[in-house]
C-alpha cells in the first residue's frame, strides 16, 4: 500500500514535469545545504531545484509521460525544473558545476525528448532570448535602412537629372545672348 506522502510527492513531481519547459537531472553528492541554497538562488525564479528519491522520480516521470530518463535516476538525484527559457538555468547549473565538483549534470529533458550532457551544455552556451531578439532587431533595422536607401535612389537620380537638365538649359539660353551682343 502506497503511503499518502509518497503519492503526494509523485503527483507533485509529475506535475512539475508536465508544467516545465525543460528539466535538468543532476547528481549533488558532497554538496552542503548552504551550497544547495546558493544554487537555488543562482537558478532564479524561473527554475526550481528539487532533491528526490529515484523510485519516486521514476514513477512521476512515467505518470507524466516522460520517457528516456530512467538511466539518469541512479545515485543522489536532484532535478532542476525550468519554466520559461532554459538558457539561463542551464548556464547557472553549468557555472555552478564548474565551481563545485559535487554537482554533476547527468542529462535533461526538453521538447518531449531526453537531452545528453553535451546538449545541456550547448543550451547553456546559447545567448539569452533577449540578446538574440536584440540582434535580430538590429539586423532587421539594418536591412530596412538599406531597402529605404534603394527605394529612394531612383527618386534622387531623377531629381539630379532634372537639375542637370535645368542647368544645361540655363547655360544654353545665356550663351546665345552673349553671342548676339558680340556681333553688334
Amino acid at each position: 500500500m502506497a503511503k499518502p506522502d509518497k503519492v503526494g510527492a509523485v503527483t507533485e513531481i509529475a506535475d512539475r514535469f508536465r508544467s516545465s519547459s525543460a528539466a535538468v537531472v543532476t547528481e549533488y553528492s558532497g554538496l552542503t545545504v548552504s551550497q544547495l541554497t546558493t544554487l537555488r538562488r543562482a537558478l532564479g525564479t524561473g527554475a526550481s531545484y528539487r532533491v528526490a528519491k529515484n523510485t519516486l522520480v521514476k514513477r512521476a516521470a512515467d505518470e507524466a509521460g516522460v520517457q528516456g530518463l530512467e538511466a539518469l535516476f541512479v545515485g543522489p538525484t536532484a532535478i532542476a525544473f525550468i519554466e520559461g527559457e532554459p538558457v539561463d538555468a542551464a548556464k547557472a547549473l553549468r557555472d555552478f558545476a564548474k565551481d563545485n565538483k559535487g554537482l554533476v549534470i547527468k542529462g535533461g529533458y526538453m521538447d518531449g525528448r531526453p537531452l545528453t550532457v553535451e546538449e545541456v551544455t550547448r543550451i547553456a552556451d546559447l545567448e539569452t532570448r533577449e540578446v538574440l531578439l536584440a540582434k535580430l532587431a538590429g539586423a532587421m533595422k539594418g536591412n530596412l535602412s538599406k531597402a529605404a536607401g534603394l527605394f529612394a535612389a531612383p527618386a534622387s537620380q531623377v531629381a539630379r537629372l532634372a537639375a542637370a537638365l535645368r542647368d544645361k538649359k540655363a547655360e544654353g539660353a545665356e550663351a546665345p545672348a552673349a553671342d548676339e551682343s558680340a556681333e553688334s
